[in-house]
């Protein structure tokens, strides 16, 4: 009996590893037995994400609700929709069948992403990690609430008044964010209670789909803030060396790797973000933002996807954030990243508004020793958009940071006339 039951657990074994080897067998793009992978934001990380997917002969699909968005260039087609119309991205995902569906950003009608998945269609990481993720009130109460983490005190506001009563308990300075956005938009740093209508406005005018709800955080006396990019694979969760990152108003503009830390402060972040990622689910790269403060970590957020500061990875490790996430969702194995080298990136973000427009400077940055630049693509500029990265490798952080610095401050963006 004992050798019949190692014999069907050996069995069981070896069907589920021919299982698993069936699934990532596929044909070429746009043949009867290709693998499909459907984008939803199609920015800078998503055209990343694009082309580590058809490195390995996946199909791809870029949609996002404007025309020219970066990841339309490199993938095999693209929509224009409204991701937060809920029937037309069913019916658009419906009409594709992609094998995987890809969420990039948080604007995305996510309860259609549900029904979705109930029919069978295969969400990254899952469609509740993006429900879940898209607002930032579920994932503070998973994490605070369910998972006990620790993390800056908050309250929720659905109105100025409520606001007011917010403030009152936390005090002041405090941060206010809308519960749904990205990339700093809506965030502001209330620093007396005459400045709460200010901050409300700010927020709704930042906020996704209309939102009213903010929450409001009370302010952290942090050393430092880091993102730890954790990777859920089919042979198990590996961790990438922490990500050290300084935000201007709410939105990153600069990354380096490795961010110094204790082991223990390490330890401690590992197992933060380990908690977070395994309540979540699913396969895929999740970056998580933590605040390294006096008494320990502290748990910010977490996106299911690619990470805007993760983008230094490009140059600093063997397999870049975008290659872990397309090798994760795709079910090949991963025992380990290997950090290459120290390296660092620096943001380049428009000033003005129009479509008209140049990037100059590039020679120059590429000029300096081990420093590679990133154009993105956007078709227009807008104050604070995010138009190119500069990222620079070398023995030391504190080199790479000044060299991606100082590339990053040869490049500019220009608006000029239009002759058309």
């Amino acid at each position: 009996m004992k050798l019949l039951s190692v014999y069907r657990n050996l069995e069981n074994q070896q069907l589920n590893l021919r299982k698993r080897l069936e699934s990532t067998m596929w044909g070429a793009p746009f043949s009867a037995q290709s693998r499909k992978l459907l984008l939803l934001g199609s920015g800078e990380l998503g055209k990343e994400v694009i082309i580590e997917a058809q490195r390995l002969g996946v199909e791809t699909v870029a949609v996002d609700r404007y025309p020219d968005a970066p990841a339309m260039g490199v993938a095999h087609r693209s929509y224009v929709i409204d991701m937060l119309d809920a029937e037309a991205l069913q019916a658009l995902i419906r009409k594709e069948k992609p094998d995987l569906i890809v969420p990039e950003i948080e604007a995305i009608a996510t309860h259609a992403l549900l029904e979705l998945e109930a029919e069978g269609f295969n969400v990254v990481p899952t469609a509740r990690a993006a429900r879940l993720t898209m607002d930032r009130e579920g994932i503070r109460r998973l994490a605070a609430e369910e998972l006990g983490l620790p993390t800056a005190p908050y309250r929720f506001a659905d109105s100025l008044e409520e606001l007011h009563a917010a403030l009152k308990e936390l005090g002041t300075p405090c941060v206010i964010k809308p519960i749904m956005s990205s990339s700093g938009k809506g965030q502001s740093i209330c620093r007396q209670s005459e400045d709460a209508e200010s901050s409300w406005n700010i927020a709704l005018e930042g906020a996704r789909a209309k939102g009213t709800r903010v929450i409001v955080e009370g302010f952290v006396t942090f050393e430092s803030e880091f993102t730890l990019l954790t990777v859920r694979t089919v042979s198990g969760t590996v961790f990438c060396p922490p990500i050290g990152h300084i935000q201007k108003d709410g939105d990153y503009v600069e990354s380096w790797q490795p961010h110094q830390m204790s082991t223990e402060q390490l330890a401690e972040a590992q197992s933060i973000a380990l908690a977070v990622t395994d309540q979540l689910g699913g396969l895929g790269i999740f970056g998580v933002e933590l605040f390294l403060t006096e008494q320990g970590v502290l748990f910010s957020e977490v996106s299911p996807r690619p990470h805007d500061t993760g983008m230094v990875t490009m140059i600093t490790q063997d397999l870049s954030e975008f290659a872990l996430h397309v090798r994760a969702i795709l079910g090949f194995p991963l025992d380990s990243v290997t950090l290459m080298t120290p390296g660092a990136s620096a943001t380049l973000k428009a000033e003005a508004e129009g479509q008209a427009f140049t990037i100059s400077g590039i020679g120059e940055a590429l000029a300096l020793p081990r420093t590679q630049v990133r154009v993105f693509g956007k078709p227009e500029i807008r104050p604070g958009r995010r138009m190119a990265v500069a990222l620079s490798a070398a023995e030391d952080v504190n080199i790479a940071r000044t060299a991606a610095n100082r590339a990053a401050s040869m490049l500019k963006v220009e608006v000029y006339e239009d002759e058309q």
